[in-house]
């Protein structure tokens, strides 16, 4: 038995009964229509690899009008179905109008069975072929978007880091599904890319998707997909992230903000492992590694009763928690030199550095915003920077008093501590002496005293 699906349109019954009693014992599914109208509404639900259609259906017509008319919506709905015209009149010019038109064969009645069954054998594969080459040049569209997409790296040799990447080494090379928790901005997206290139999908895709981002109403056809007039703005097929990462990595950020009704056809599809494009009833297998992030806490989030239980399960067979960046010890100058070189680049300032004051400065910052934040810091530095040395004053942090719910510990030496406060008044007035003076309750010559005995700058 041959793969394909057949719809026959005739409207003599006798007809549609001898083609399906010949092809059904060759094609998995045959449907027969007598009346031509259903066409477009059949084909909507029922996907097709064949149309064997007649030329004819008014009772003595023979110009063959009705059959070039349905001939012309199959193919410009339906581009990749074949047609084969079907007429008990061998008018060549009506043969060659159809092919002209797009019809792939043309067959007369009465008909042999042999060449008739070549002839739609021949046609379904020619259908099949174009589907599979339209999948081809939207994955290839897909792989060469991620191509162009930059590349980055992970920086850093501190203990914290280094354990985390320890454990991606360990299971990049299963299949597991993996989830990645951290703060914003910690580099959970580049601790999947990195699971990715160390897996045996690596010359695969890896599609990235930003759960937070997709509104509820695109969240099927996003991730599952949707055929040509599914809803309004469905002018063509289009594959969801689920096919287009098959064979290689799917990566769901943010999946805490996922609402819980959509949650419930994630799981379904999770395991299932094949999805149903929007506006379809045929199932699509997808072979997936499934890689997932966020910065909630989802076993809070399950007794609250906003995240599924068994979703957390199944994205949950490997937890790696990304450590903030304060964490993380000289990484920070690591990190800062990387941007710096990045920067100085991008403005054309290349001989800028960041002086030994301003290095402790970003040491002693807690960096709320982890990695990107420092990274806009050494962006809006190089952009405003008026000398070759970044100094303290040209990095503006802000004061910050505590991190989630933890107080940062003041220093417990004297010194330190007037170091601490003195540092903490210029962090708050960059520019202005006098005011930072005032907010320590000294005179701006006592306040220059101390930043020498400091060698603050």
């Amino acid at each position: 038995m041959s793969s394909g699906n057949i719809l026959i349109v005739d409207d003599n019954r006798s007809i549609l009964t001898a083609l399906e009693l010949l092809l059904s014992s060759e094609f998995d599914h045959v449907e027969c229509l007598t009346n031509p109208n259903r066409i477009t509404s059949f084909l909507e639900k029922y996907p097709c690899n064949l149309v064997l259609l007649d030329m004819n259906f008014k009772t003595g017509a023979n110009t063959g009008n009705e059959g070039i008319y349905w001939l012309q919506q199959i193919k410009a709905k339906y581009p990749h179905i074949s047609v084969v015209m079907i007429t008990a009149y061998g008018d060549v010019e009506l043969a060659v109008k159809a092919l002209k038109t797009g019809a792939t064969d043309f067959v007369l009645k009465p008909w042999d069975n042999t060449k008739l069954l070549a002839t739609v054998k021949a046609a379904v594969q020619l259908s099949q072929s174009r589907k599979e080459v339209k999948a081809l040049k939207q994955r290839e569209k897909d792989l060469k978007s991620g191509l162009r997409a930059p590349q980055k790296h992970i920086i850093g040799s501190s203990p914290q880091i280094m354990q985390v990447l320890n454990l991606v080494r360990k299971v990049a090379k299963t299949d597991t599904n993996i989830l990645i928790t951290g703060e914003n901005g910690t580099g959970k997206e580049l601790i999947a890319r990195e699971i990715h290139r160390l897996s045996h999908r690596k010359d695969e895709m890896l599609i990235s998707v930003d759960m937070g981002a997709i509104s509820e109403t695109l969240f099927e056809s996003e991730l599952f997909g949707h055929v040509k007039g599914a809803f309004t703005d469905a002018k063509e097929d289009r594959a969801g992230k689920f096919e287009i990462a098959n064979h290689g990595t799917l990566f769901l950020d943010e999946i805490g903000n996922l609402p819980l009704h959509l949650q419930a056809k994630l799981l379904t599809a999770l395991q299932n492992r094949q999805v149903t494009r929007v506006g379809s009833n045929h199932p699509v297998p997808v072979d997936i590694r499934l890689i997932s992030a966020t910065n909630c806490n989802l076993p809070a989030l399950v007794k609250e009763g906003l995240f599924r239980e068994d979703l957390l399960y199944r994205i949950n067979t490997i937890h790696i928690e990304v450590p903030p960046l304060r964490d993380r010890g000289d990484d920070i100058l690591a990190l800062a030199n990387f941007f710096l070189k990045k920067y100085t680049a991008k403005y054309h300032k290349p001989h800028l550095k960041i002086n030994h004051q301003a290095e402790e400065k970003l040491l002693r910052y807690q960096w709320p915003g982890n990695i990107r934040e420092l990274e806009h810091s050494i962006e809006k530095a190089v952009i405003l920077s008026e000398s070759n040395i970044l100094k303290p004053n040209d990095f503006f942090l802000k004061p910050v008093t505590g991190i989630g719910h933890a107080m940062i510990a003041p220093p417990l030496n004297l010194e330190e501590m007037e170091k601490h406060l003195i540092l903490t008044a210029l962090d708050k007035y960059p520019s202005n002496i006098t005011a930072a003076a005032e907010q320590l309750g000294i005179t701006r010559q006592t306040l220059y005293n101390k930043m020498k005995k400091y060698n603050i700058k």
